[in-house]
């Protein structure tokens, strides 16, 4: 496997642990988005795609986000699970909200994308890039393709960075 473009989107507002998004071709012919770029207590770090988990309502099955008290369509208590007893550095809690939807299955491949997601993002900070808030303005319609708009409030400037190494990952 080999890891052929790397596209990262800078998020505005540096003072957030979102620092970027980023979206990987593999082998030029696979593309996984989404993922993340996260300022943890211990530096950088990649975080996979991933969605929230639902549970359903007992009484009229609409689906609500784990740990819900009250369900959103009908407004019914919802039972709640008992919290399992937390190890210190345990992130369990986290991760049972959210489940990823494409991960590596190796360190090796984990470390991999990491490597090459992180060296794109700090190429990304280095370099100028346009900024603006113009998406909708007549003069830009010509950009609003290169920019990716997430929230009404953000507004991400896309670049793009090839990645070209013989290293090639066996999985």
């Amino acid at each position: 496997m080999q890891i052929t473009e790397v596209k990262v989107f800078l998020k505005e507002g540096q003072d957030k642990k979102l620092k970027a998004y980023a979206t990987l071709t593999i082998d030029n012919c696979f593309v996984v988005r989404n993922v993340k770029v996260i300022e943890g207590t211990k530096g950088l770090f990649v975080a996979m795609p991933s969605r929230k988990m639902k549970e359903p309502c007992p009484k009229c099955n609409f689906r609500n986000a784990v740990r819900t008290k009250f369900c959103n369509q009908c407004g019914s208590s919802l039972p709640q699970t008992e919290p399992r007893v937390m190890q210190p550095g345990d992130d369990m809690s986290r991760q049972s909200e959210h489940k990823d939807i494409a991960h590596p299955i190796t360190a090796e491949c984990r470390d991999y994308i990491q490597k090459k997601v992180l060296e794109a993002y700090e190429q990304e900070k280095k370099s100028p890039s346009p900024k603006t808030n113009n998406v909708g303005n007549a003069s830009n319609a010509g950009n609003v393709g290169n920019l990716h708009e997430v929230n009404n409030a953000n507004t991400y400037v896309k670049k793009s960075t090839t990645v070209e190494e013989d290293n090639d990952i066996e999985l």
